[in-house]
């Protein structure tokens, strides 16, 4: 085999992009950080000044000369977008704990439900009003509504995470029931999104195979669940020298793997961080080992996966501020109205105490980007509804983040205690 390299030209133009990108991605996420905004927000910023909103529209020839200066560099580029969704989510899954106790029962299942189940009904009325507007060229009219419908829904557990972790309430029973609730209903999600793509791809509703994707997504979650829990009990340790090594073939063989049995790399990378989590769960100096490989991901891969979703957005063409900021209201909306009025039907919690979990659990975060890059890439949706779906997430994150500070601020104890009764 021989390889086919780049001209040394290629080359350092590639460096050039992604030194850009990087430096975008670091500078604005730093300002946010100090903004006390999340990250993430400030990253796909980043991205965006070099692209048709920013840079772009003001020196075109430059931007073109560095981001398009031969025909593959688009391509190259995707391979480190790919590598930041695929570290992403292996993260997302690693990170994922299931923690259902008798105490949250109620809390927990009428948050569930009236944030994930409760808005996507009732998003379904709207389909067919921004379908013309935002349907991709894929045409598929089934994988859109799923889409949209998961648009309404989703929310984010690496920024709600951070913002609890930065506010010192990430061990109290309301990070509990968020966190918790968060991570099913994301599974959820992804199952409907697998689905989505696997419509998408194969042109036609077909719901034999629609029912086996669904099986196989849900299976594979159950068997790997029902493992990891059988591995617990076990003591497995692994050499410093061949960890991360092995979590790295982990990722890419489960994932290549997964994709003959139509499992999308986001869902396979979400797998396989699961099932590293379980099998090394009695290893202590495991979650330092994946630190590593998580602090370099986010260091490079994952920033520059956030800056070129930045980059695609263009606010000045095939962008409607009138459908995003209706599209905005009715996602936030819906979302908490379900989680209010159930919690509200179910518990005897303050009000006040409610509502923080209405504007928690609309914080989209790292999964909407994610859902707006995957549906975009298969086609299902168009460039402006990717626009309106990363600017939802970008937005509905902040306001959640800045909420809850606001929150703690008029009542440090306010995420303290969540006793049915005692809260009335």
């Amino acid at each position: 085999m021989k390889l086919v390299t780049l001209t040394d030209s290629e080359i350092m133009m590639t460096l050039t992009a992604l030194a850009c990108l990087l430096t975008g991605a670091f500078l604005v996420g730093r300002l946010f950080e100090k903004m006390q905004a999340p990250k993430v927000v400030g990253e796909i910023i980043g991205g965006m000044l070099f692209g048709g909103t920013f840079l772009q529209a003001v020196v075109p020839g430059l931007m073109e000369g560095i981001f398009n200066s031969y025909s593959e560099e688009g391509k190259v580029l995707n391979i480190f977008y790919q590598l930041g969704l695929s570290f992403l989510m292996f993260s997302s899954g690693y990170n994922t704990k299931i923690d259902l106790q008798k105490k949250n029962s109620t809390i927990f299942l009428s948050l569930f439900i009236g944030s994930t189940i409760i808005p996507m009904i009732a998003g379904l009325a709207f389909v067919k009003g921004f379908a013309p507007y935002f349907i991709g060229e894929a045409n598929s009219y089934v994988a859109f509504l799923l889409v949209f419908i998961i648009g309404i829904a989703i929310t984010s557990i690496p920024v709600i995470s951070k913002i609890f972790f930065d506010m010192g309430i990430i061990h109290t029973r309301f990070a509990n029931v968020v966190l918790t609730a968060s991570t099913l209903q994301d599974l959820c999600l992804w199952i409907l999104l697998n689905t989505a793509i696997d419509i998408a791809l194969s042109e036609e509703l077909n719901l034999g195979s629609m029912c086996v994707v669904i099986f196989l997504t849900l299976a594979l979650f159950l068997i790997i669940h029902f493992i990891g829990a059988k591995l617990e009990k076990v003591d497995i340790h692994i050499s410093n020298s061949s960890f991360m090594q092995l979590c790295f073939i982990s990722l890419f063989v489960i994932v290549a793997a997964l994709s003959y049995l139509r499992i999308n790399i986001m869902y396979s990378a979400f797998l396989t961080g699961y099932i590293i989590r379980s099998i090394t769960n009695k290893d202590k100096n495991a979650e330092e080992k994946v630190k590593c490989i998580t602090d370099f991901s986010f260091s490079f891969f994952v920033p520059i996966y956030f800056a070129l979703v930045g980059i695609q957005l263009n606010l000045l063409h095939n962008f409607s501020l009138v459908r995003f900021a209706v599209f905005f209201l009715i996602a936030f909306v819906l979302e908490w109205i379900g989680t209010v009025l159930l919690l509200l039907m179910t518990t005897k919690l303050k009000k006040k105490v409610i509502w923080n979990f209405g504007i928690t659990m609309n914080a989209r975060g790292g999964p909407g980007i994610v859902l707006a890059t995957v549906a975009y890439n298969y086609g299902i949706i168009n460039v402006e509804f990717f626009t309106v779906l990363i600017l939802t997430t970008m937005l509905s994150s902040l306001l959640a983040g800045y909420w809850l500070r606001g929150q703690q601020k008029k009542d440090e104890t306010i995420f303290d205690s969540l006793e049915e009764g005692e809260c009335a």
